[in-house]
């Protein structure tokens, strides 16, 4: 038996994230650990609701938030959307977000919690393997269809950050998505095997000696190594070269932390990561294809590659918000309502 370094949680903070016009939850605070602005604090009669369940997939169990429509009627038949969250992030955060505002808009959302990951189970925890991640938005797709009142002819799927590659992959083979929608994509094999804007390219091969390394002593009943383990001072935050990583830490540290999420992931998933690609076989993609992300995202790039290899589908749109970079897009409010707006045209006309 391997053993495991214990995972220390992060403590969340209510903090004040944009001159007065956001407030980020505190997870301790909220019924059921939401931590995004505007959180359901509880099940209010005809309006929308969040029902927390847990469910098996492939014999791990998986937990994950449904929300359902103001004036819900398990006898009448709605059209439901999948959301799948960011890398490192949980149902809780900006997945739980959109899954929220979607159902305002009269959807049946899902969101859940990868496995090994978050408040779902396997082990060791947060291993990262994208069939793992892929297989997850089968089964939210799974659960979903025979939810009481889901019409599983119009399923929808929206995929955020990580997610978002994931979905994409997802959508390639499984038809039962009528319309796949992105947020902000991060296409997690690229990146782990490029670097983040291709900045690694001279050390791939040194990382995959690393990878393979740390899959031998797991094998062996050693010590499971984790990669993105770190943890910075607000100064080292800041002297990042990205905008991604600095909001991030903000985002996932600090104003909207929840003790379920988290960067790590086991060494040995690169050797996954690495040969991933999100923007391969995109031609398979045939049903209608949204692709949101900030102008002003350095991670604009992936969603641009992606988008251009999406030559299957006859309905396909790039949306830019404006002003926007790839965090912003989880939580200032302009930007999700602009997202939202999108996001609603797009599934209301698909579905």
């Amino acid at each position: 038996m391997s053993k495991v370094r214990t995972v220390s949680l992060l403590s969340a903070i209510t903090i004040l994230i944009s001159s007065g016009t956001a407030m980020a939850a505190n997870y301790q605070q909220n019924p059921f650990t939401l931590v995004y602005a505007g959180a359901l604090r509880e099940n209010v009669a005809g309006a929308v609701q969040i029902h927390p369940v847990t469910y098996q997939l492939n014999g791990i169990a998986i937990a994950a938030n449904i929300y359902t429509p103001a004036g819900y009627d398990p006898g009448h038949k709605y059209p439901a959307v999948v959301v799948a969250h960011p890398n490192g992030g949980v149902k809780e955060q900006v997945a739980g977000l959109y899954a929220q505002r979607l159902a305002g808009q009269g959807y049946i959302t899902i969101t859940a919690d990868a496995a090994y990951q978050g408040a779902s189970g396997g082990q060791p925890r947060n291993v990262d393997k994208p069939a793992n991640r892929i297989e997850d938005i089968h089964g939210m797709a799974d659960f979903i269809t025979q939810y009481a009142g889901v019409d599983a002819s119009r399923l929808g799927l929206l995929g955020i950050c990580g997610g978002g590659g994931y979905a994409l992959q997802a959508a390639q083979t499984d038809k039962r998505f009528k319309a796949i929608a992105t947020l902000s994509m991060f296409n997690s094999g690229r990146v782990r095997r490029n670097g983040y804007m291709d900045s690694q390219l001279a050390t791939i091969q040194e990382r995959l000696q690393q990878a393979s390394e740390a899959r031998a002593r797991e094998a062996a009943g050693g010590e499971i190594l984790y990669a993105a383990d770190a943890r910075l001072t607000d100064e080292q935050i800041a002297n990042l070269p990205f905008d991604l990583y600095r909001q991030g830490f903000e985002y996932y540290g600090k104003t909207h932390a929840h003790p379920n999420s988290t960067f790590r992931y086991t060494m040995s998933s690169l050797l996954d990561l690495m040969r991933f690609d999100a923007a391969s076989n995109m031609e398979l993609i045939n049903q209608p294809l949204l692709m949101l992300a900030g102008s002003k995202a350095d991670s604009l790039y992936m969603t641009e590659e992606a988008f251009a290899r999406a030559t299957g589908s006859k309905n396909k749109a790039l949306f830019l918000i404006d002003g926007a970079t790839h965090i912003e897009t989880y939580w200032k409010p302009d930007y999700v309502d602009q997202a939202l707006v999108q996001l609603t045209r797009f599934f209301t006309k698909a579905l």
